[in-house]
């Protein structure tokens, strides 16, 4: 059918297994439509009232034509009611219809709004896991997806299918009481072999709907991939060949679409054969009966008006069809996001945390991200309340686990991780993580100005308490220079700044955020000496007073800490500060004469 070229979609178990029928779509919309019943109720009634002037309008324009009949009346008159009456059905069958989705239009956006709003608080109750695992960008456009379907559902089903099951209903019944019931016989039989070869056809034709999407997604990708590696095409003089490749990809988007317009060419022929051929059937009795004096020239008209006006709704029944599908299967990859049950919860009862001092402790901590492979074995870790503790360690010792179980990103398998005397698992996910505050390894940034992303720490901040982090993180020589000053936008994921920059920011936030407790995780890791050195500097003035834990790489960093842990295999191999640990020649006093020589 027309309009039924949209990509065939993919079902996406993104939590729980979960079946959605129409049934089940609705009990769960139903409490969102319910909220609004005024609005519900005149928008049926105005949709009653709109078919009822459908429905009258073939009867008036047959009483118009038998009225300037010279067969039926000789002496011809002008029926300026019947006319009168038929422009006020037309016209009213159109205003009530727009009034009709007026007052639905308010329902479904709010229904929209809410449930979008529901999902979206949802997914920041799940898991860190479910985020690192989720595809980029598949679970907004679930939501999007599964919105816009419940939207279509909901117009669809209840101002289409189920209107239009009733107008043929009533058709049928008023040819059978006005001229025959072979009228109804047929017109029933005709919607039903219209129905059917449709669903049978649509479905059919699915195959070459998904490759022809299948391939302009292709194509769209090889495009987008070349363009973002333009220098790369440049470094390789690779022009001509992407420009292949390109064409190679356009050449399977256009046999796609051929065939997909093939299959669309059969499927409105054959709508259109069983539509002509009723209305042949129909109008040959109709006009036999004419000719037979048993009806008149009218109720020929009037017979052929309905037809038409019947068949008008069922010419989207393909697109219809497909877009029911569709959104069903779309609003059940949404309810599959809200079924997913949050792997992090707060205890019954739990208490907000209460930092005094800031002391942290693990007791015998066991962690795995998953059974096969063991993180922590039996950590034992003191962090004394305002002390700066370095860890260091190579790569997959466990570094950066202990910032995420410290964060309760995720829960320990065995053991208890405890602030001032708290376990972390007793008290609410929201009072521990506002007790501390992180510059991570990767800095990410909203595409939105330096000022923004740093008044992100604290959302309520004054812009004084924003200038004066801005100050103690050194960021005031760098925004003086720009010509936008803290205005500048930062580029999607802050590509705009510098590496350094980006981390100035990131120490900013914290400053804002005021937490008593900080986390480095492997903040200059990435950064070249200079700007090491003057992040170092300013981490060093926010972590004055506060319990810190910095994440190292680079053990120049960390050399001024209270005490540095290294880690090895998830357990604790040496402590001590930088000179102790330099004098028992042991793992770190290798590291150290490793990085020395690199450098």
């Amino acid at each position: 059918m027309r309009g039924m070229n949209h990509p065939e979609p993919i079902a996406k178990k993104n939590g729980a297994d979960v079946s959605v029928n129409v049934q089940e779509t609705f009990r769960y919309l139903w409490p969102y439509l319910w909220a609004f019943k005024g609005r519900v109720i005149l928008a049926m009634l105005a949709l009653i009232a709109a078919k009822l002037a459908t429905l009258l309008m073939p009867w008036a324009l047959k009483h118009v034509i038998d009225s300037v009949d010279p067969s039926i009346r000789p002496e011809v008159y002008l029926p300026v009611a019947f006319l009168i009456f038929y422009g006020l059905l037309r016209f009213g069958s159109v205003f009530l219809g727009e009034i009709r989705d007026a007052l639905f239009g308010r329902v479904t956006e709010r229904a929209m709004r809410n449930i979008g709003l529901r999902v979206f608080k949802h997914l920041h109750s799940l898991d860190l896991a479910f985020h690192l695992d989720r595809a980029t960008g598949g679970i907004s456009r679930d939501i999007e997806r599964g919105t816009n379907g419940i939207s279509f559902l909901m117009r669809f089903l209840m101002f289409n299918i189920v209107p239009t099951l009733v107008e043929i209903l009533s058709v049928a019944i008023i040819f059978a009481v006005a001229f025959s019931y072979w009228y109804a016989v047929i017109t029933l039989a005709a919607v039903a072999i219209y129905i059917a070869f449709t669903i049978i056809t649509t479905e059919w034709r699915n195959r070459f709907v998904r490759e022809a999407n299948q391939a302009d997604s292709s194509t769209n990708t090889r495009a987008i991939d070349s363009l973002l590696n333009y220098e790369t095409v440049k470094y390789f003089n690779n022009e001509q060949y992407e420009a292949d490749t390109y064409d190679k990809f356009l050449a399977s988007w256009e046999t796609a679409k051929l065939k997909n317009r093939m299959s669309l060419l059969t499927l409105n022929s054959g709508q259109a054969f069983i539509i002509a051929g009723a209305m042949t059937v129909m109008m040959i009795m109709a006009a036999n009966s004419v000719i037979a004096k048993e009806m008149t020239i009218g109720d020929l008209a009037m017979i052929n008006a309905y037809m038409i006006q019947l068949f008008i709704p069922l010419n989207f029944l393909g697109f219809v069809y497909r877009e029911i599908r569709r959104s069903l299967t779309d609003i059940e990859n949404m309810l599959a996001l809200l079924k997913r049950p949050a792997q992090i919860l707060d205890v019954p009862a739990a208490q907000p945390l209460k930092v005094t001092n800031g002391n942290i402790i693990w007791r015998e901590v066991d962690f795995s991200y998953n059974p096969d492979r063991q993180i922590l074995h039996k950590l034992n870790l003191t962090i004394d309340a305002g002390t700066k503790v370095a860890i260091v360690g190579s790569s997959g010792a466990g570094k950066s686990t202990l910032a995420r179980l410290l964060y309760r990103f995720y829960d320990i398998n065995s053991g208890s991780i405890d602030i001032d005397g708290q376990n972390i698992q007793h008290v609410t996910q929201d009072s521990l993580r506002r007790a501390i505050a992180i510059v991570p390894q990767d800095t990410v940034l909203f595409n939105s100005s330096i000022r923004e992303n740093i008044a992100y720490g604290n959302p309520h901040a004054s812009d004084a308490d924003i200038d004066r982090a801005i100050k103690m993180a050194h960021l005031e020589t760098f925004i003086t220079s720009l010509p936008q000053g803290d205005q500048t936008l930062v580029g999607e994921r802050g590509l705009k700044v510098s590496g350094g920059e980006k981390q100035r920011i990131a120490i900013a936030r914290v400053l804002l955020k005021n937490s008593p407790i900080l986390i480095f995780d492997e903040a200059t890791s990435a950064l070249d000496s200079h700007s090491e050195a003057a992040i170092v500097d300013a981490m060093r003035e926010v972590a004055a007073g506060r319990t810190t834990l910095v994440i190292a790489h680079r053990l120049s960093t960390i050399v001024d800490a209270d005490k540095i842990i290294v880690l090895e295999n998830g357990s604790v191999v040496e402590e001590g500060n930088h000179n102790q640990l330099l004098e028992l020649h042991g793992r770190y006093a290798q590291m150290w004469a490793m990085q020395l020589q690199e450098e």
